[in-house]
């Protein structure tokens, strides 16, 4: 086994055996390094969850435990939401696809994930030990791919020969990484660690599918189980392997190895080809000097003072016992103290004490029949005790900066403009607390993004998203349907002037032409952009940069009424100036388009405007485009229709005397011609019997 060893595709060869003490050595070392802050955290989380000593928790003021309460919904109160945008906020459908896609998938990929619990664990691990972290991974499910030949035809199967499968899953998981399973290399800034690893617990099931020969390597050396060191922890790692998964950035590899193990399971390249190279963001850190990245916790701050007010807590419940009423009665006398006894026997924390030598006792024989304890004096040091430990408290409210406007108190006489400067200038504090963690958000959103664009295939995208785009070969065919569809529109517009021009003719009105259009489906497809153009654009990791950019919103509370605010401000800017809009359109056409960009220019300035801003792109492109068109002679007024009506009567009138005449012209025409043709004739005939005549004669 030790001389086994891994070849990577690239053709690094890697001795497992070697590797593994390498790491083993490098994670011992982080341990060391981080020893004092784990200890300091240990000891941390069982004060918080009164862990130390069930007896004297009984006795201490949970301090620790209230300020983190008072913290948690005021640095992270909900889940954050994914926001992607243009960069630019420019008129680009593909980019604009690209975000709505992206953003739909991360918006499912934050509820798949539970989002919000793992951000509220990693608040507490802030909160409480100063660091909390989260790992990302990406996960598919395969089937084989049916093509209709047999499992061992070579049609179906891969160049190495393994059955050729397809993506039937994908999705993206966010694992919540405890402060003590995370490491990383020695390090003054997070720009110079050089690897990260996670310890991370599998079931034997999980360890032998994930490791088919990994079984021998942590039987060999008796590695990878760790029981804890209290039952709480012994209970919750039965049975269980512990493994590290290891990232190094110098090596460009990552390196699987049991805890305590020699010898390493697996190396392998990156499962993912991040910017980062990490497949975690920085994690969210507290307090950190430029020495070290090791964190310190808030609690190291105003543990002092704890401890001074658990003592104080401690003496005033002592205090408080003794805060009973205790009589002192003389024993011995048969008549006396039975019923001294059987007066003061309620139930009670009446302490009765018999006193033998009661005439000593009495300063020589009292008229007294009983004496009590005083306890003026007790009732003083109750109070004083109260009034240094309420000194104490205060003490840690300014060292941790939780001021009396984030706690609810507050007096009466304070006027609102004093309430707001004290809640003002006392959020101040945890404000980056706030931004650390808006920060944290807003990198796991991003990687989640990045490994959304560069490993998931388009076909879960637009179903995760619910939006369907066209496919390249469906626009082309969608293309040869517009151009045939304008073709038989150039014909209907040649027989529709051919029927106008017949119609003139003949004096009617030409019959209207409707021109064929394209369906609507085919329409939206045309209008939208191909999902081979929106997947170039997300794989391409430069280009995707510089056109979208992946946020989210706050993490803190949201105020309802702001929001309510902001739409009212859109509603009323777009209303007011489509009225003043409206006016200047009429009066000079040409400023329309001028007109639609501004209000596209202030509309994607508002948050709240985005999801209404491709309607304004598309009706805003209409507006231009019908001011910009040649206008249509407008419509005649009735008494124009009249006089319009009384002409074209006219007209035919004449047109039908013209023609009557013309008619009554070309009879009379006929008749001359006719009438001519007779008498030609008749002197013709007269001329030949005048030349017979003579000869009959001789």
């Amino acid at each position: 086994m030790d001389d086994e060893a891994t070849t990577l595709p690239g053709g690094e060869q890697y001795d497992l055996a070697k590797v593994g003490a390498h790491w083993q050595q490098e994670i011992e070392r982080a341990q060391r390094y981080f020893k004092s802050w784990v200890d300091r955290c240990t000891k941390i989380e069982k004060i918080y969850l009164q862990q130390n000593d069930q007896q004297s928790a009984k006795r201490r003021f949970a301090m620790l435990w209230a300020n983190i309460s008072v913290l948690q919904p005021a640095v992270y109160a909900r889940v954050p939401q994914p926001v992607v945008e243009r960069r630019f906020k420019d008129a680009e459908p593909v980019a604009r696809m690209a975000s709505e896609l992206v953003e739909r998938n991360l918006a499912y990929t934050a509820d798949d994930a539970d989002l919000d619990s793992v951000m509220r664990s990693v608040r507490d691990d802030f909160l409480l030990c100063a660091r909390g972290s989260v790992w990302l991974r990406y996960e598919a499910d395969f089937e084989p791919l049916d093509m209709g030949v047999e499992p061992s035809d070579p049609a179906g199967m891969t160049p190495g020969g393994s059955p050729m499968e397809q993506i039937t899953d994908e999705r993206i998981c966010i694992d919540y990484v405890h402060w003590s399973d995370f490491l990383h290399s020695p390090a003054r800034r997070w720009k110079d660690v050089t690897w990260v690893a996670r310890r991370v617990p599998m079931t034997d099931g999980e360890f032998d599918k994930r490791f088919p020969d990994g079984r021998a390597y942590i039987a060999a050396n008796g590695a990878g189980s760790n029981h804890g060191t209290n039952q709480t922890e012994r209970a919750q790692n039965e049975g269980k392997i512990y493994v590290w998964e290891i990232w190094c950035k110098t090596e460009d590899y990552t390196v699987w190895i049991a805890d305590g193990c020699p010898t390493a399971l697996e190396v392998s390249e990156p499962p993912l080809k991040l910017k980062g190279f990490w497949p975690c963001p920085r994690p969210a850190f507290g307090t950190l000097s430029t020495s070290s990245l090791i964190p310190v916790p808030d609690y190291v701050y105003y543990q002092g003072q704890v401890d001074e007010i658990d003592l104080l807590t401690k003496r005033i419940n002592k205090l408080t016992d003794q805060l009973r009423l205790k009589i002192f009665y003389p024993s011995g006398d048969g008549s006396v103290s039975p019923a001294i006894e059987k007066a003061m026997r309620p139930e009670n924390d009446t302490v009765m004490v018999p006193i033998p030598e009661w005439a000593a006792f009495t300063d020589k024989g009292g008229s007294k029949a009983i004496v009590t304890l005083p306890i003026d004096d007790v009732q003083k040091v109750i109070v004083a005790c109260i009034e240094a430990r309420k000194q104490l408290i205060e003490d840690v409210y300014q060292i941790t900066g939780i001021s009396d406007i984030v706690r609810g108190d507050t007096q009466a006489s304070e006027t609102a403009t004093a309430q707001r400067i004290k809640s003002q200038w006392g959020s101040i504090r945890i404000r980056d607390r706030q931004s650390e963690l808006a920060r944290f958000a807003r990198d796991i959103v991003a990687l989640a993004g990045e490994i959304i664009c560069d490993q998931f295939q388009p076909e879960t995208l637009m179903l995760v998203s619910g939006i369907q785009l066209p496919t390249m070969q469906q626009k082309q065919m969608a293309q040869m349907q517009m151009q045939m569809a304008q073709m038989q529109m150039q014909q209907a517009q040649m027989g529709a002037q051919q029927a106008a021009m017949r119609a003139q003719q003949m004096g009617q009105p030409a019959p209207p032409q409707q021109p064929p259009q394209l369906p609507p489906e085919v329409q939206k497809m045309m209008e939208q952009p191909t999902i081979d153009e929106v997947t170039q654009l997300l794989r391409n990791d430069s280009i995707r940069g510089f056109r979208i950019d992946i946020e989210t919103d706050s993490t803190i509370e949201p105020d309802e009424d702001a929001e309510k605010q902001r739409r009212m401000e859109f509603v009323q800017m777009v209303g007011g100036f489509m009225q003043q809009a409206g006016t200047i359109a009429q009066q000079t056409p040409m400023l329309v388009p001028v007109m639609v960009e501004t209000l596209l220019f202030a509309a994607r300035g508002f948050r709240a405007g985005r999801q209404l801003e491709n309607t304004l792109e598309q009706v805003g492109a209409q507006l231009a485009q019908a001011a910009t068109a040649p206008q249509a002679p407008p419509e005649p007024t009735p008494e124009q229709m009249i006089d319009l009506k009384t002409t074209q009567v006219k007209a035919q009138a004449e047109a039908m005397k013209a023609q009557t005449g013309l008619a009554q012209a070309q009879i009379e025409h006929r008749t001359t011609i006719e009438q001519a043709r007779s008498d030609m004739a008749a002197q013709a005939m007269e001329q030949a019997r005048n030349q017979q005549q003579p000869g009959a004669m001789q």
